[in-house]
């Protein structure tokens, strides 16, 4: 069981140039590069959580989750001496929102193609769930809810 739960969004838009869809990338103030996310908290579900920790972090309103998409990671890290267990789940929305306002947990975000995101993420299970979205919105119909 989990010492932790967490839900965050890969958030993508569509560039209106080139038409290709780029993906949101956040830079934490530890170093690595990853997606917005964060603890769900008591009255909260899984998509409350994604919406406000987007809304937090990034300051995007405008997000449209896509049905059908739902991946859960874990992983271990440490706090001071103690090992946590965390559960991370992870949905696709799109947004039209390209400006974005970081909160002081970032210190800086990109919006990137998913070539140039694969190689700015900075861990394997975030590079796994971008593969998993890229292969998802290749193979469906963009339903929002």
């Amino acid at each position: 069981m989990a010492d932790e739960r967490s839900s965050g969004a890969i958030i993508f838009s569509i560039n209106k140039e080139s038409g290709e869809k780029e993906f949101l990338l956040l830079h934490y103030a530890s170093g690595h590069w990853d997606f917005p996310k964060g603890n769900i908290e008591a009255e909260e579900d899984e998509l409350q959580t994604a919406r406000r920790e987007i809304f937090e972090e990034t300051g995007v309103q405008d997000v449209e989750f896509l049905k059908g998409f739902r991946k859960k990671i874990e992983y271990r890290y440490k706090r001071g001496q103690k090992s946590i267990q965390k559960e991370v789940i992870f949905y696709i929305s799109k947004t039209n929102t390209k400006k974005v306002a970081l909160s002081n947990e970032h210190i800086g975000y990109a919006w990137a193609r998913y070539d140039k995101a694969m190689s700015q993420l900075t861990y394997m299970n975030a590079k796994n769930l971008l593969t998993d979205v890229k292969i998802f919105l290749e193979g469906n119909t963009i339903i929002t809810y």
